[in-house]
């Protein structure tokens, strides 16, 4: 019997190792495609300079994927978030991918994301309980 450890909360060394030996196998499975590869985009509070909202994504096996996306309530409204995910594109494109995929939940912004072109591929209802979380593509050509 194997001894399986347990730590409710993950160190990043074990993270580290846990995202090593995935990224080895899965390189072995599908030798010509690059590492993944993380990106972001951020931005700054004008007066203090303090990261407070942006992007965060991974581009692996030709897609990215957005990880996170937040903007600040000070910049809700005016475009920043439809910037961000031109962006995306952009760098999505420029790296040869095929597509981007997200996730998001019902009480955040899947009505967003439909307005620049991207489609429902699965959801996950009463997750969390009340509200569904939904998983999205847009193809790029």
């Amino acid at each position: 019997m194997v001894e399986i450890g347990y730590e409710a909360v993950l160190q990043p060394d074990s993270e580290a190792a846990i995202g090593a030996a995935l990224i080895a196998f899965n390189r072995a499975q599908v030798p010509d495609f690059p590492a993944p590869r993380t990106l972001g985009l951020t931005l700054r509070h004008p007066e203090t300079g303090v990261i407070d909202g942006g992007m965060t994504a991974r581009i692996s096996f030709n897609w990215m994927f957005i990880e996170m996306l937040i903007v600040p309530e000070r910049l809700r409204g005016q475009g920043v978030g439809t910037q961000l995910m031109a962006q995306a594109e952009v760098l999505a494109r420029e790296a040869g991918c095929a597509g981007i995929w997200l996730d998001t939940f019902s009480f955040q912004a899947p009505d967003f994301y439909a307005k620049l072109g991207y489609a429902v591929f699965g959801e996950i209802t009463q997750y969390p309980p009340g509200a569904s979380r939904f998983f999205l593509q847009k193809l790029l050509s």
